[in-house]
């Protein structure tokens, strides 16, 4: 079978089921089958049933035999009627049957019908599905490809435009976007994500074919702010922004709101204000950068009105083309300022840029010219990098580049160019041409379909290769006929397909042959052939081969015989040259190769465009004092111009510089950059694809100074004399003379409210004076004066006030005129003017000078009396003129300089002595650069003394004076003679320093010294070199020479100097050690050599020394180092051992002895010894003298510090004041003070102490004790102070208690008691006589009471008490009894009170053991108050 005869989607669906059918048919079928079961089945149960009737009837009959005639017919007639019954029921069933057969039939044709109409429908769909399926299988292969070829990041065509409205009006802001993937676009309120179901209704958001739309309805005032859109795809993201501002009706307050207006967006018709006044208050100046720099191009302006919602747009431009941000440049317009940024500068980057400021009012515009130079090369000698890389005709695999060649006026000629690419994405450059191409031109092929790249190009000359230059913009390898095949083919609904045209050409078929065969570019080294594709050109890809035939021959050759070409594009290389040359094209697909194109017109391989003609004549003219304007007429034979380059050079050096390194395009060119008063020439050459012109004739030579310009205009038009037919006048001279000397000046004259002026003088008149005849007497004048130089006339002044042309008789004299400054110093100067024309009665006799500040109304008389000379020096002026300096210059010139920051393009600074232009040269040079002017004295000497002076032309009177005295002359003289004779300067002097060993090191360091710089040592005049003996070395970098002597002795006294000379300059450094300066060289470097020695043991690393802690405690401390276990620490005091608690611990290196409570028997030698196998060493320290004494302070200052606030205890004697510290010791130097007076130790205060406090006893305290009382404690430095007011209650309060402690102890001191002579225990045989004797005072005398077990005693010959002399009493028992023993008391008391005393009284029995007890002891008596025993009296 053919595939033809086949259904396209049968070659898809192998097989087909009833699943394409949809539900209501299987419905219907699935019925009628059910149906014509059920009537088969009821059909058949009559048939049965008929049968089975018909059987019982033949039964009967048989079985009845036979009957009667009657019972017969009656059965016969029976029978008829049930026959008749049957066949009606029969004809029934029949006529029912079919009708039910033909109602089935009617419903199964419509069913028949339904399921057709269905299939037809299903099979419509899966046609129209499989078609579908077909071309989305058919392109999926080549999706991947063609997204790359079509995606790119998002790009705006249309931006948002900013809309004014009134409330309640609905506003809608459109902006067109494209991009692949289609971008996904969200818009911002404010910076704020607009969401719709936020304010359902609020916001409508809608997007069709790339165009998005926000309608914001019924706007309101809160919608006034900055609405933005950002696209976004997989490739980049934009955005747009534009302001929305809502105002209300009928003025209604309206509060401010910051809206910003986008930049570059155009104004809103709704603007209230049409104009913006733009004033440039800093503008960028001529720039020059060098090839990766960065640089900044800003403008400061004023706006007005300086409107929050609107502004202007800001516009940059490059040589008129205008300008986009990019990865190179950026731009910023807002906050008074616009500027551009460059973040790597190119040569592409060279231009005149011009900043505009565009409002509905107008543009206002700044230009300056970028000047960027070449990089330094990466071989020397290399040409700079080629620029303005550009990509065209970029097709499936080939695109053409083109660039711009660089300038070589210092480098030999370009030979060629190599051309790289770069595949975006990677960093992997390919060059793209074995061979240096000659021309700026190169087809590049091999390139892979649908993919991006980027190019550059670098320059070859015989010293190298150089720097590549800018890379291209990225360029996609597609065929750009493709988008225009591509059809749109509409499906069911609103669904659509994208399908190539030649996917509609038919099934498989062979390309038919290009057409439009031609040679697109011709030159010497290639032939650039193009064509159009065949049509129809079929469905699969297209393939292209190139034949080529010598012209004559009648031999193909074909071209590209590896490598099919799928572009419309070749480039034919490797003709021969001078041969002429066919080609004929040939498609191919995967079908077969088509015929052949037409032949092409024949073609030789020759260059079509050609190097140009070197420019015509070049001029140059002045233009600033750093520029000059060059114009050139254009070359005979300009084909192709790329532009011109400017050369220039010092005239006499032959030394070329460029001076733009980037094409212009135009004839005339401003050289900026050039050196004031320096003679320049120029020349021009022309540049294209080919190559460059040869250089034109040069220019004549030209000095570089500002251009002529016709001078200001006069000013300040007087009136000197009238004598009722003429007028003198006077006026002064324009403050710019336009760069030459004034020639002269013309006159016009007219009586007021006349029209016309007329004029006085047909020839410039040189003076500033000048008299007009022919007036009439009476008439009022006005006159105008302009001055005129090489450049012609200038502008005319003002009209001069009304003048009345009336004879002066007054006696007083006229004006004087031509008012002149010199010597102008910063708060003086030297006036002078000329003598009146009109004298008056009597001839001039003096002058007096009047002065005034600025803008300040009231003149002031400087001189109070007339001078007669017509000059006066005006003193005490505010400083506001800046003054001659005088200085000397690194090669020690002397010299006078002058600043002059008000000085113009034609101003000129003259130098002057003694009011004498300066014209000597051989005494005198004068050089000026830009505002700076210096005045050199080639030989100064005293002829050079005087007063010089500067003036500047065309500034407004700008000069200066200064006066050369005897001691300036001699200050710069002596700073010119250090320069030109320098010195090496020393940070420090020649010194020495003693090292561990007892090593010496001489030293000394310079400021800097050079890599070249010399030395030498030179002991006691005899140079020293560098040996074992002297180690000598420099460290340049640092400026330090040093010598080293290990062994120091008594044979190196002397002088030590070091000389140094570097280039002019020179130094020297001396030392001297003799006598006793190195009696302590030599004794120090003895010492650490011994030093060195005693650490090899074991050693002390600090000696003793002490202090004291913080619980007043001193310490003696000392550091030990260099010991191990073997090691013996010992204390000692007066050398004998000082026992401690703990042994000191040598590991932790420090070893401590404490003294607590220091005092005078702390005094003595205190040692520490350590000792091992390796050696000794012993540290000392004496307490005593003045150790002592500063241990003593020391101490002061902690118990200072530690001091309780004083206070008041009293005692029987008096009031005692007390001060209560860590540590108090009498040799402290402590103070006592009443009133701020010292305090005495006395009778009646007592000063003391303890060692835990001072105090001060106030005895018998009376009402003059009363006060502020202040102790004081000195620690050799700071006083601390305690104070106390023992005054007003806190004395009442003492002196009361004082008095109680005081009576309580006369109590206690008259007080019944016993003195002695009573035991507290008495053990007595019984039978003996006990006799207790005691001895008791008290005064008044005290009554003597004694108890036995706390009872009376009654007194017998048992018991018996005596006193004698009021205190001796006894009591005796006779002839003692067990009963005897007990508790015996005595009671002593009297009015003050008393004491009572216990005896305990033990009697045994004869022959018994006596009964041990301690031995007897005092007895304790207990006190009785003084209540107690008034009570009992």
């Amino acid at each position: 079978m053919s595939l033809v005869t086949v259904p396209f989607y049968q070659k898809r669906h192998r097989h087909f089921d009833q699943s394409y059918r949809n539900i209501q048919t299987r419905y219907l079928l699935d019925e009628y089958a059910s149906k014509k079961r059920a009537s088969t089945q009821a059909s058949s149960q009559k048939s049965l049933s008929q049968r089975s009737s018909s059987q019982r009837a033949s039964s009967q009959t048989s079985l009845g035999g036979t009957i009667c005639r009657v019972c017969a017919k009656r059965v016969s007639t029976q029978e008829d009627e049930e026959q008749e019954n049957r066949s009606r029921y029969q004809s029934l069933v029949a006529a029912y049957g079919e009708a039910k057969r033909q109602r089935f039939l009617s419903e199964l044709a419509h069913l028949e019908e339904d399921v057709h109409l269905a299939r037809s429908q299903a099979r419509d769909k899966l046609d129209k599905y499989a078609i579908q399926q077909m071309m989305e299988d058919k392109l999926a292969w080549e999706r991947h490809t063609f997204e790359e070829r079509i995606s790119r990041a998002p790009e705006i065509l249309v931006r948002l435009r900013s809309h004014t409205v009134w409330e309640r009006m609905s506003v809608k802001l459109c902006f067109t976007v494209q991009g692949f993937p289609t971008p996904v676009v969200q818009w911002y309120k404010d910076g704020s994500l607009i969401c719709q179901a936020a304010e359902p209704g609020k916001y409508r958001i809608e997007s069709n074919y790339g165009v998005h739309t926000l309608e914001i309805n019924r706007a309101d005032f809160d919608d006034t702010a900055t609405y933005s859109a950002v696209a976004t795809n997989a490739h980049g993201q934009v955005s747009t922004n534009a302001a929305v501002v809502v105002r209300r009706f009928r003025g209604d307050e309206e509060p401010f709101r910051s809206v910003g207006l986008p930049i570059g967006l155009p104004l809103s018709s709704m603007i209230p204000y049409t104009h913006f006044d733009v004033q440039f208050l800093e503008k960028f100046g001529v720039t020059f950068r060098r090839e990766g720099e960065t640089v900044t191009l800003k403008c400061t302006m004023l706006v007005t009105p300086d409107l929050k919602r609107v502004q202007p747009r800001a516009e940059w431009y490059r040589d008129d083309v205008l300008l986009k941000e990019s990865k190179w440049t950026k731009m910023f317009f807002g906050e008074g300022q616009a500027s551009l940024s460059f973040s790597h500068l190119h040569k592409d980057d060279e231009g005149l840029y011009t900043l505009r400021i565009v409002s509905r009012g107008g543009v206002s515009d700044h230009s300056a010219f970028l000047f960027v130079r070449d990089a330094d090369p990466l071989v020397t000698g290399a040409p700079g990098a080629p620029m303005d890389l550009q990509c065209h005709d970029a097709n499936r695999d080939y695109v053409i580049v083109t660039w711009k060649p660089p300038n070589t006026t210092t480098e030999s000629p370009v030979m060629g160019y190599f051309v790289d690419r770069c595949e975006v994405g990677t960093n992997n450059w390919v060059q793209c041409n074995d061979a240096p191409v000659k021309i700026c031109k190169y087809p590049v092929t091999g390139l892979f379909e649908g993919r991006s790249y980027i190019f550059r190009v670098r320059a070859v000359n015989s010293a190298g290769i150089s720097r590549p230059s800018r890379v291209s913009d990225a360029v996609a390898a597609l065929d750009p006929l493709d988008l225009r095949r591509l059809q749109a083919v509409h499906l069911e609904g609103e669904k659509e397909i994208a399908i190539y045209q030649d996917d509609l050409e038919g099934d498989a078929q062979v390309p038919g042959p290009p057409t439009g065969v031609h040679a697109s570019e011709i030159s010497r080294n290639y032939v650039v052939l193009s064509w159009e594709p065949p049509t129809p050109r079929g469905k699969d890809p297209l393939m292209y081969f190139i034949e080529k035939s010598v012209v004559g021959s009648g031999s193909w050759q074909r071209v590209n015989a590896q490598t099919a070409v799928r572009s419309p594009r070749y480039a034919v290389f490797d003709l021969m040259e001078g041969k002429s040359y066919v080609f004929r094209v040939l498609s191919a697909n995967r079908h077969g190769l088509s015929e052949p194109s037409e032949i092409t017109s024949p073609i030789q391989a020759q260059d079509v465009t050609v190097v140009p003609s070197a420019p015509g004549r070049v001029l140059a003219s002045r233009n600033t004092k750093t520029s000059v304007v060059v114009q050139w007429d254009r070359p005979k034979h300009e084909e192709d111009l790329l532009g011109y380059y400017v050369d220039c050079c010092v005239a006499g050096t032959n030394l070329w510089e460029p001076c733009n390194h980037k094409p212009i395009g135009y004839n005339r060119f401003v050289v900026h950059g050039l050196t004031t008063g320096e003679q320049y020439i120029f020349r021009v050459k022309a540049v294209n694809a080919v190559g460059m012109s040869e250089n034109s004739q040069e220019s004549d030579v030209i000095k570089v100074q500002a251009a002529l310009t016709v001078p200001s205009h006069p000013y300040g038009i007087t009136l000197l004399n009238c004598d009722g037919h003429s007028m003198t006048l006077g006026w002064k001279v324009p403050k710019f003379s336009g760069g030459s000397p004034i020639l002269g000046y013309y006159l016009d004259k007219r009586e007021v409210h006349h029209k016309n002026w007329h004029e006085v003088n047909s020839s410039p008149s040189k003076p500033t004076i000048l008299t007009v005849d022919g007036l009439t007497e009476g008439s009022l004048y006005e006159f105008k004066i302009a001055a005129v130089n090489l450049a012609g006339i200038g502008e005319p002044s003002d009209p001069s006030e009304h003048f009345k042309c009336e004879a002066w008789t007054m006696p007083e004299p006229g004006p004087a005129y031509d008012l002149t400054f010199c010597e102008v110093r910063d708060t003086s100067l030297v006036m002078l003017w000329k003598a009146p024309v009109y004298s008056g009665s009597s001839p001039v006799s003096g002058y007096f000078v009047d002065f005034r500040e600025e803008d300040a109304g009231e003149w002031i008389t400087v001189n109070q009396t007339t001078t007669a000379s017509r000059y006066l020096k005006v003193s005490d002026l505010q400083q506001g003129t800046k003054e001659i300096s005088a200085g000397v210059d690194e090669q020690g010139n002397i010299y006078l300089g002058f600043d002059c920051q008000e000085m113009t393009d034609a101003s000129q600074f003259t130098w002057c002595k003694s009011y004498e232009e300066i014209s000597d040269d051989e005494r005198f040079k004068i050089e000026t650069v830009g505002d700076h002017s210096k005045l050199y004295l080639k030989n100064p000497d005293k002829e050079d003394l005087g007063t010089y002076s500067v003036s500047v032309s065309d500034t407004d009177g700008v000069s200066s004076s200064f006066v050369l005295d005897p001691e300036e002359l001699e200050r710069l003289m002596a700073l010119s003679n250090e320069i030109k004779n320098p010195t090496i300067p020393l940070k420090s002097e020649l010194a020495y320093e003693i090292f561990d060993k007892g090593r010496v090191r001489f030293w000394l360091q310079a400021e800097h010294l050079s890599p070249d710089a010399s030395y030498r040592f030179i002991i006691n005049d005899r140079e020293v070199s560098d040996s074992e003996i002297h180690r000598i070395k420099c460290d340049k970098a640092t400026g330090i020479i040093e010598m080293v002597m290990d062994r120091f002795s008594i044979e190196n006294e002397g002088t030590y100097t070091v000389q140094i000379h570097d280039g002019k300059a020179k130094s020297q450094s001396s030392l001297v050690l003799i006598g006793d300066a190195f009696k302590t060289v030599l004794e120090e470097a003895e010492f650490q050599r011994k030093e060195f020695l005693r650490k090899q043991g074991p050693h002390f690393a600090e000696y003793l020394h002490w202090d004291v802690t913080e619980e007043c405690e001193v310490r003696l401390v000392c550091k030990v180092a260099n010991t191990k276990k073997e090691t013996v620490f010992k204390w000692l005091k007066d050398d004998v051992l000082y026992e401690t608690e703990t042994l000191p611990n040598l590991e932790r290196g420090i070893c401590e002895l404490l003294i607590p409570k220091l005092s005078k028997k702390d005094h003595g030698e205190y040692k520490a010894t350590l000792k091992d196998d390796r050696g000794q060493d012993v540290s000392i320290l004496e307490i005593a003298g003045k150790v002592y004494d500063d241990m003593i302070l020391a101490m002061s200052r902690v118990c200072g510090k530690s001091a309780s606030p004083l206070k008041v205890l009293c005692t029987p004697e008096g009031i005692r004041l007390q001060c209560f510290m860590k540590y108090f010791t009498d040799e402290m130097k402590v103070n006592w003070c009443h009133k701020d007076a010292k305090i005495s130790s006395s009778e009646h205060m007592r000063i003391g102490g303890s060692e835990e406090m001072a105090w001060l006893q106030i005895c018998e305290p009376t009402e003059k004790d009363k006060g502020k009382y202040t102790f004081e404690i000195f620690d050799g430095k700071d006083n601390h102070q305690r104070s106390l007011d023992l005054s007003g209650q806190a004395f009442d309060e003492a002196f009361a208690e004082f008095q109680q402690f005081k009576a309580a102890a006369f109590a206690e001191k008259n007080r019944g008691r016993l003195i002695g002579g009573l035991p507290d225990v008495v053990t007595i045989m019984e039978g003996k006589t006990l006799n207790l004797t005691c001895t008791v005072f008290g005064n008044p005398d005290p009554e003597v009471i004694w108890f036995k077990n706390d009872q009376d005693i009654q007194l017998s010959e048992h018991f018996s008490v005596k006193v004698e002399q009021a205190k001796y009493v006894s009591m005796t028992i006779k002839g003692v009894t067990s009963e005897d023993s007990g508790k015996y008391s005595i009671n002593i008391k009297n009015k003050y009170g008393g004491e009572k005393i216990d005896v305990t009284v033990s009697v045994y029995k004869h022959g018994e053991k006596i009964p041990d007890m301690a031995p007897p002891q005092q007895a304790k008596p207990k006190l009785i108050p003084a209540s107690a025993s008034a009570a009992g009296q």
